[in-house]
């Protein structure tokens, strides 16, 4: 059976080797994993056939990312709409998630990758409860790259929890309402300790953002990748990173400020 494709992602200039001299690289990559169902329809493949698949890529981001000295990455892997999906289908996925957190964390904590869940974590079973803490624990005092995984997240979500505490701190005296800034507001957050995206890659060709991360992705890059999730590997990090090394980020001055700031 011929698969059909979508349209490969061209390498940039720099792409023969996926380091740029005096490259200047995003310190937190966030990544919309998403086509890992299309791919396996292409394929003549169940939807968990994919998901799997998609597992191989993640492994294959997480070294390239530490290997380009990214700080932060960030993975949307199970958003608070996706409960919507096929019974079977949230079944397999919980399955997945649970046999992932027995067996790929001793392989991050042997990498000093700290790991961090982030979302609504009562949605789950008590048992993938009890290994996220655990895989939390175990990682805590690693001083590699923080590997931060949204499940059960929704930027919304994270947003409204902020606010609700907030709002609670005020109501009980705690809190002056004049002293809520972007600063407190950020304290708030269920990703508290995750650092604003600077760079943000969704693949299979969709451009939208799906209430991943809002608050974070306030002056993120964006970058769209052609290629379904199981066939993002290294080298298709590469092209996003060095895109994004080509990029001039202004933060609402000018170039002529921002060359200013350089000179």
């Amino acid at each position: 059976m011929t698969s059909p494709q979508l349209p490969e992602e061209q390498p940039s200039d720099a792409s023969t080797s996926p380091f740029i001299p005096g490259e200047v690289m995003p310190s937190h990559v966030a990544i919309i994993m998403d086509g890992n169902n299309r791919w396996a329809r292409a394929r003549g493949l169940s939807g968990i056939r994919g998901h799997r698949a998609g597992v191989e890529a993640v492994r294959a981001v997480i070294q390239r990312a530490a290997e380009r000295q990214v700080q932060t990455l960030s993975l949307f892997a199970f958003s608070s709409e996706n409960w919507k999906r096929p019974a079977a289908e949230v079944n397999a996925l919980m399955e997945l998630f649970l046999m992932a957190l027995k067996r790929e964390v001793k392989k991050l904590n042997e990498r000093n990758i700290r790991l961090t869940i982030i979302g609504e974590q009562r949605g789950f079973s008590h048992a993938i409860q009890k290994y996220i803490h655990r895989a939390e624990a175990l990682t805590a005092n690693n001083t590699g790259m923080h590997l931060v995984i949204a499940a059960n997240y929704g930027g919304q979500w994270d947003i409204v929890r902020a606010a609700r505490q907030l709002a609670e701190q005020v109501a009980g005296g705690e809190l002056d309402p004049d002293d809520i800034d972007e600063a407190c507001f950020d304290k708030a957050m269920e990703s508290t300790e995750v650092p604003p995206v600077d760079l943000c890659i969704r693949t299979s060709g969709e451009q939208r953002l799906s209430n991943f991360m809002l608050w974070q992705l306030a002056y993120a890059e964006l970058h769209f990748s052609p290629l379904l999730w199981p066939d993002f590997g290294a080298e298709a990090l590469d092209v996003a990173l060095n895109d994004f090394c080509k990029r001039r980020r202004r933060f609402g001055m000018t170039d002529q400020q921002i060359e200013a700031q350089g000179a």
